[in-house]
C-alpha cells in the first residue's frame, strides 16, 4: 500500500478527524437547552475547534519544538472537550451511547496525536 504524501496539515488524517468532530459537536450543542447555548455550548464548541487549530498553527514550523507544543496544546484541548462532553452527558444533554461514541473517537485522535509526536521526536534524533 502506497503511503499518502503529506504536504499540509490538511492532509493529516488526525486533523481531518478533529475537524469532523468539531462540526458534529457544533451540531450537538445546538440541541442543548437555550440557557446552555452560551455557557457549556460555547465552551465545548471552542475547545473542539482549538484542537485542530493548534495542530494547524504548529504545522511545518522551522522549530520542531514549536510543532510539538502545538500537538501538546491540541491534546489539552481534547481533554477539555472530553470533560465538557462528560458534563453534557451528566446533565442529560446527550445519551450514554452518544457520549461513549464521542469519547472513543476523541481517544482515537489522542492516540494519533501521540503517534505524530513520537514520530517528530524520533526525527529529531535522526538529524
Amino acid at each position: 500500500m502506497e503511503k499518502k504524501k503529506i504536504t499540509s496539515y490538511e492532509d493529516l488524517d488526525v486533523y481531518q478527524k478533529l475537524c469532523e468532530l468539531h462540526l458534529e459537536i457544533c451540531e450537538l450543542t445546538y440541541t442543548f437547552p437555550k440557557h446552555e447555548l452560551y455557557e457549556l455550548g460555547s465552551q465545548i464548541r471552542r475547545s473542539s475547534n482549538s484542537g485542530p487549530a493548534n495542530l494547524a498553527e504548529g504545522w511545518s514550523n522551522k522549530h520542531i519544538n514549536i510543532y510539538l507544543e502545538g500537538i501538546n496544546r491540541a491534546l489539552s484541548e481534547i481533554r477539555e472537550t472530553k470533560h465538557h462532553l462528560y458534563i453534557a452527558f451528566r446533565k442529560g444533554y446527550l445519551t450514554k451511547q452518544k457520549y461513549i461514541a464521542y469519547k472513543d473517537r476523541y481517544e482515537e485522535v489522542r492516540r494519533m496525536l501521540m503517534g505524530l509526536e513520537t514520530s517528530l521526536v524520533n526525527s529529531i534524533g535522526k538529524k
